[in-house]
């Protein structure tokens, strides 16, 4: 049996990794349970983790951020069009998943999917992301998304609800089929992120009621730390690398992870 804080470490490394990859990180997450019999830490490490990712991308996109803010004031003289734009159009991408948020927080606070469930919507998502990335036009910028588009991929986003599809796999596959260049298209997705997972984190703090003890401050530290600097880490290398490699190396990852849950 793993210590408690070396499960925490591995499951913020497992958090940190998969959050931002269209790779699904409930389908991760499940493995060690599956092999090492661990125990499920709760909404204090779900906390932990999650805030330390949303700060990890925060600090990434930090320059983007306080442009989105100047371009917003509505004192701002001379305002950045395209900044304002962006703005715009991550709002509007968002209100899906705060709809979705609402109506399903019993099915998105669920732990009781089963393996075979996560395993099939992992692979079934995963072959979207094949035949969009395969046909899609992947031609315009994050300026020329429109309104519309940026709906879309709100909706999209949304089917991250079902555990096993991936949020960031879902965002990614939206805004290929709004059109954006692959690079845009992870930027809009990682940036869509930050008001997703703040809306998941106040979620997760209204539905909770907790006393912390010492030994939960150890391991919710952990896994702030540790979710923190891998997803950053992983932000920072995958859009450096993402236009070199595209998504079918993703693909192929996602298919041998959901067969390999389907034989557990």
């Amino acid at each position: 049996m793993m210590s408690d804080f070396f499960l925490a470490l591995f499951l913020s490394l497992i958090q940190g990794l998969t959050e931002f990859l269209p790779v699904s990180s409930s389908a991760h997450l499940l493995f060690p349970s599956l092999i090492f019999g661990a125990k499920d830490f709760g909404i204090l490490f779900d906390i932990s983790v999650h805030a330390g990712t949303l700060l990890a991308v925060i600090y990434y996109f930090r320059e983007e951020i306080q442009a989105l803010i100047r371009a917003w004031l509505p004192w701002t003289a001379d305002r950045d069009m395209q900044s304002f734009l962006l703005g715009r159009n991550l709002i509007v991408a968002t209100l899906p998943i705060i709809v979705a948020g609402l109506f399903f927080s019993d099915l998105v606070e669920s732990r009781a999917s089963s393996v075979n469930s996560i395993a099939w919507t992992n692979l079934i998502f995963a072959g979207l992301l094949y035949v969009v990335f395969k046909f899609a036009d992947q031609s315009k910028s994050l300026a020329e998304l429109t309104l519309f588009a940026a709906l879309v991929i709100g909706f999209f986003q949304v089917l991250a609800i079902f555990p096993g599809a991936s949020r960031s796999g879902m965002a990614i596959t939206g805004a290929l089929i709004a059109g954006l260049n692959l690079r845009d298209t992870s930027r809009f997705a990682f940036m869509l992120s930050i008001p997703t997972i703040l809306g998941a984190l106040i979620l997760m703090l209204f539905k909770g009621a907790y006393s912390i003890a010492l030994s939960d401050l150890t391991i919710m530290l952990t896994g702030f730390i540790g979710s923190a600097i891998v997803a950053f880490l992983t932000i920072k290398i995958f859009l450096r690398v993402v236009e070199k490699v595209g998504m079918i190396p993703f693909v192929i990852y996602r298919i041998i992870l959901g067969f390999a849950l389907l034989l557990l």
